[in-house]
């Protein structure tokens, strides 16, 4: 696709506009500007975000409703916080998440994840779960490093924890419909409804998000047949309140359907000897042979109750069940033919053979109990205290298709079986040693046991049938977290904290095309943090930033893909990861808002040997390979001293919103930019398979009425940068790559 010069100058001159030049007709520099104040819960209760002692960002209110335009799923959220990336092989469904370049590249449907997506307090684990829609939200926190104490397993790399509006006594809503480019629609909206004075109330609210298809199949010759989505959910929450009780239930009943496409994988959309899409990429177009769709379907409860059992004590009880089917089937290979049936019948570009596949979560049943008891009499010490139980089913079938047969009929199918069960106990506590000085710490135990069968049914290749196989896998852990908080002046808090986080074991038996089954141990990481949360310049500014070092023992890696297609889980003995981050928000005059997060991730690998197999399909590996004692055959290549994959070292951000007053209302623009550093996608480093930074940007105009509604245009990364998210690295140059310029009108109406 062409960029147009003069259309991107246009639109990066308005946004810089509204950063620069707009304040210069600002009615007053001396009119009030102040910053409200942010309450979190990363400790499980209400706090000032600038007395918790974790690096934190939240998203809220108009940031969120902007970042989120367009029909955007949660994968919004890469590079719009300090340190966080989000990027998925699956499109809207199966998002995998990176704190501090602490993830998990793995694809499959069974895979876990060392950043924990905490939904209304209960952790989504599967990755199929963690997609749900982002609507009707308080906020969204950004919770950095191990969380291990509160919040347990699978969290090294820190927590997004998701919470929902909850019902108010009080008849409120709103409604937000938007329409842009690709016939993109979406409506979402909420109603609270309070049935008895201060006793009971109800809130309903939901999401419809809808595109239509716009890329060809120029080898089928299907016009506008790929890159559609249609996605519906929806929450239900009773709040009873029962008066001189102080008891409280709420109960949280949600859904969501998803349909579209799965990730279009482009065949050789990437040049040899360069990163990035390439001289064949074609944004609007594919050359699939094979079949390409996505179904899910989600539903879940959730179940809290709070009683004050005394002034000083109160108990928590959180029930959460959570289902869900998938199924997703693409051309992995992202082209059609293969080069052994001649000139001609392949393309585009070289490919080897075919590949084609789908993957389904046939059922997925997750149950949690937590009941946790908080003490709090107004004196120096805070406590909490409680027992977590997880259980999780899961059962899901792969197969493989003969894409070059009549049909394209099955020819390899493989069946997994997974039950996981957690015990966790915890404890933690926190002390004002002085009214400047507060210490807090705590520790958690948790026992885990992971049960698995594992059977091929059907072999492609004439390979027959394998297994079954069983076998289980378990651990227990303490994890803790030590810290202190020095308020140094009235407006500046000094903190320092140590925490170890754990991810459990974990095992991997995708049998399709291999006979392996795998399992990788526990992976604990020890991080140190320290950083300075302030309110400068009479409440105008707020910066808070925090420097870091960490220490993988064990890490959990996985091969994915490679010389032999494959998924394959093993352990680094040492890793290590060091940086900064930062955010500022600034209201330096009346009517401007600025905010802007800058992070720097350095993660390596540090066994002196590590190996993994490079590519499978011409790709130029960089480290060094490693021969057996024959010096002829390949075990692999060491990939010490590389960085972790889909860790960029830079992550920036920054937004800047004006409004000029009317007398009804005002106009306001809206303008956000996010940059993503250098990535490589995987455990090598290679020439071909990663990108160069890059920036993309959006815009906002419009007009809010003191009557409730706003009626505005926008548009989403607005310089139409294209750039590469992934890579199928096994068969050829193939990569999937980020949303296009998408632009719009939206109207949003609260009441």
């Amino acid at each position: 696709m062409q960029h147009r010069p003069a259309l991107r100058t246009l639109l990066l001159g308005t946004s810089v506009l509204l950063a620069t030049a707009l304040p210069a007709v600002a009615q007053s520099a001396d009119a009030e500007a102040r910053l409200p104040s942010i309450t979190v819960t990363a400790q499980r209760v209400e706090e000032n975000i600038q007395d918790v002692p974790i690096s934190i960002t939240t998203l809220a209110d108009e940031k969120l409703d902007v970042l989120k335009s367009s029909g955007a799923d949660v994968r919004f959220l890469s590079a719009r916080v300090p340190s966080v990336i989000a990027e998925s092989s699956f499109g809207r469904a199966f998002p995998r998440f990176y704190i501090r370049g602490i993830g998990n590249t793995d694809f499959d449907l069974n895979a876990s994840q060392p950043v924990s997506l905490v939904y209304d307090d209960v952790p989504y684990e599967s990755p199929i779960l963690k997609g749900f829609p982002v609507f009707d939200l308080d906020s969204i926190e950004v919770l950095r490093g191990p969380q291990g104490t509160l919040f347990g397993r699978n969290t090294p790399g820190g927590i997004i924890k998701f919470d929902s509006a909850k019902p108010v006594h009080a008849f409120e809503g709103y409604v937000r419909g938007s329409y842009g480019n690709y016939n993109t629609r979406e409506i979402e909206g909420a109603v609270n409804l309070p049935i008895f004075t201060d006793e009971l109330a109800v809130r309903l609210s939901g999401i419809s998000q809808q595109r239509d298809p716009y890329v060809d199949n120029a080898f089928t010759g299907e016009k506008n047949r790929y890159e559609g989505f249609d996605e519906l959910a929806g929450r239900a929450q009773v709040l009873f309140t029962p008066t001189g009780t102080d008891f409280s239930a709420l109960l949280n009943i949600h859904g969501r359907s998803n349909e579209g496409d799965a990730r279009l994988f482009r065949a050789n959309i990437i040049d040899a000897g360069s990163k990035g899409v390439g001289s064949n990429f074609d944004r609007d177009t594919v050359y699939f042979d094979g079949d390409n769709f996505l179904t899910q379907d989600a539903h879940g409860a959730t179940l809290r109750l709070e009683k004050g059992l005394t002034d000083a004590v109160k108990v928590t009880y959180v029930f959460g069940n959570e289902q869900a089917t998938i199924e997703s089937r693409g051309d992995i290979d992202g082209g059609f033919g293969a080069v052994f049936l001649g000139a001609g019948n392949f393309g585009p570009g070289f490919i080897p053979f075919p590949s084609e596949s789908s993957g389904a979560v046939d059922a997925l049943h997750q149950t949690t109990h937590e009941l946790r008891f908080a003490f709090d009499n107004g004196g120096p010490l805070r406590a909490q205290t409680g027992i977590f139980l997880f259980d999780e089913n899961v059962t899901i079938t792969s197969k493989s298709f003969d894409t070059l047969a009549p049909g394209r009929p099955v020819n390899g199918i493989a069946t997994r079986q997974n039950e996981t069960e957690s015990t966790g106990i915890f404890a933690s506590l926190a002390y004002d040693v002085s009214d400047r000085l507060t210490v807090s710490g705590g520790a958690r135990w948790t026992d885990e046991s992971k049960d698995f069968v594992v059977e091929r049914t059907l072999g492609p290749f004439g390979s027959g049938p394998f297994g079954p196989v069983s076998g289980s896998v378990s651990d227990d852990q303490v994890s803790w977290d030590v810290s202190a908080t020095y308020r140094a002046t009235d407006d500046m808090n000094l903190y320092a904290r140590v925490a170890k986080g754990f991810r459990g074991p974990s095992t991997q038996g995708r049998l399709v095309f291999a006979n392996d089954v795998s399992s990788a141990d526990s992976e604990t990481v020890l991080s140190y943090e320290a950083g300075i949360k302030s309110e400068l310049l009479d409440n105008r500014v707020r910066l808070n930033a925090d420097v870091f070092f960490f220490e993988f023992n064990d890490q959990q890696l996985t091969i994915v893909g490679g010389l032999n297609n494959t998924v394959a889980l093993f352990n680094a003995d040492k890793s290590e990861g060091y940086g900064f981050e930062a955010d500022i928000e600034a209201a330096p005059i009346a009517n401007l808002f600025l905010t802007a997060g800058l992070s720097y991730n350095k993660t390596e690998f540090k066994d002196d040997v590590l190996l993994a197999p490079g590519c499978g399909g011409g790709c130029t590996v960089l480290d060094p390979a490693v021969y057996d004692t024959d010096g002829t055959t390949l075990l692999g290549y060491n990939i010490s001293g590389n960085s972790f994959p889909n860790a960029p070292e830079w992550i920036a951000n920054m937004t800047a919103r004006y409004a000029i007053p009317l007398e009804a209302g005002e106009l306001y623009g809206y303008t956000d930019w996010a940059y993503k550093g250098d990535t490589n996608f995987f455990l090598y480093d290679s020439v071909e398979f990663g990108q160069d930074g890059y920036w993309e940007g959006g815009l906002k105009v419009g007009y809010k009425s003191d009557a409730g509604y706003d009626v505005s245009i926008f548009a989403r990364n607005i310089l139409d940068e294209e750039a590469l998210t992934g890579a199928i690295d096994f068969n050829n140059l193939t990569g999937f790559v980020n949303e296009p310029r998408t632009y719009g009108a939206q109207l949003r109406w609260e009441f």
